[in-house]
């Protein structure tokens, strides 16, 4: 990427965004943040009750991650940041304009048995419809790109940077030299 791009990891809980937002972060040689870290304590127990976040939970948290992304304003960086709702992801460009989203998608029972297996996350799979019921994907007119959450964190990780590389610096149409 020629300009360093900041970008937000997307998707419902369990597709790994913990997992494949800091190996991005690597490949690409910028910081990353922790969108979870962003959270008032009070949303942490409410997701550790079982109960949902409605909008007016969310929006001083998608204030802080978005803080923070406009911080990193031509700097880069990456940030996990479920931004389900397309409201959500506007908000976020408003506060940091120009970041790029890479929204995880995996089918419900790959993220549910995933969610399963970890351990001492505070959003307990019960969760996991809501998340899915409230996931708008993201839209042609948004910048962003979608990646399987299938394979290693490393096959998903190199399929994040490739289409964020064909996203960001796309390879001219027709090459230098012919008429």
């Amino acid at each position: 990427m020629r300009t360093p791009q900041v970008v937000a990891v997307m998707g419902v809980a369990g597709t790994g965004k913990t997992t494949i937002a800091p190996l991005l972060a690597a490949r690409l040689g910028v910081p990353y943040a922790e969108g979870d870290d962003f959270h008032p304590r009070a949303n942490i127990d409410k997701m550790s009750a079982g109960v949902p976040l409605d909008d007016a939970d969310r929006w001083p948290w998608l204030d802080a991650v978005g803080a923070w992304a406009d911080g990193r304003r031509g700097l880069g960086g990456v940030v996990s940041c479920s931004a389900l709702k397309r409201s959500y992801r506007d908000r976020l460009r408003a506060t940091a304009p120009g970041i790029v989203f890479v929204h995880l998608t995996g089918s419900r029972p790959l993220v549910e048995e995933r969610m399963a297996r970890r351990h001492g996350h505070f959003m307990p799979t019960a969760l996991l419809d809501s998340q899915f019921a409230t996931l708008q994907p993201l839209q042609a007119d948004e910048a962003g790109v979608a990646v399987d959450v299938s394979g290693s964190p490393e096959e998903i990780t190199e399929r994040a940077a490739t289409a964020l590389a064909a996203l960001l610096d796309p390879a001219p149409l027709i090459s230098e030299g012919t008429p």
